[in-house]
């Protein structure tokens, strides 16, 4: 009996965890409608029709609190960020994250807020070159062990769609820039469906092998 109890009561925990996942993630029974919509977002795998560039200074001034429908409708373009990998991480989700800066970190500079990018499971499936340390080779990005690519990171162009994830949106702080750099706004591109890096030989960027 006391076994049998154990039993249940363990499968309602392993139930009301997975529950609980699903809704964060956007999957879930009870998922607010905004989780949904960001996940319908994040799962797009079809690059967009047309690509605009954006600056840094235009991504930040992106609507925060508008409707969600006028959201909606920005989170319709196609854009491309120039910049430079400044780091890399890998969430349990599956994403690759990556940092993007306006120019290469310094080590006698003050940080720099970072725009970011996410190259999901289904972007990479079809990209099959874009493992983790295939990009960290490619974007140069600096590690705290001596890399033959310490030179610095590589210039790259990121596209892809527009999202605005609510969770991480914020404004990066003078204090919060003491200790390390930050990122600049919620806005973010992601799923990143292109990438291209500097050619100086050419003197244009390349895509980079999917």
């Amino acid at each position: 009996m006391i076994l049998r109890l154990a039993a249940a009561l363990a499968l309602l925990a392993g139930t009301a965890a997975l529950l609980g996942y699903l809704t964060v993630i956007g999957e879930g029974p009870f998922a607010p409608p905004e989780a949904r919509h960001l996940r319908a977002m994040k799962d797009r795998v079809a690059p967009p029709a047309s690509l605009a560039p954006i600056s840094y200074e235009e991504l930040r001034a992106l609507p925060h609190h508008a409707p969600p429908e006028s959201l909606a409708a920005i989170e319709r373009r196609g854009v491309s960020l120039e910049g430079y990998v400044e780091g890399m991480l890998r969430p349990s989700d599956g994403d690759i994250h990556l940092e993007v800066a306006p120019a290469p970190l310094e080590p006698d500079q003050p940080n720099t807020a970072y725009a970011s990018a996410e190259i999901t499971p289904a972007i990479r499936s079809q990209a099959p070159a874009w493992t983790y340390e295939g990009l960290a080779r490619a974007f140069r990005v600096r590690t705290g062990a001596p890399t033959p690519w310490e030179r610095g990171p590589r210039r790259a162009r990121i596209s892809g769609w527009l999202l605005f994830d609510y969770q991480y949106d914020s404004t990066p702080t003078e204090e919060a820039l003491r200790y390390a750099p930050v990122r600049m706004t919620g806005w973010e591109i992601h799923p990143v469906t292109q990438i291209e890096l500097w050619d100086d030989s050419l003197e244009r960027f390349v895509a980079l092998a999917r």
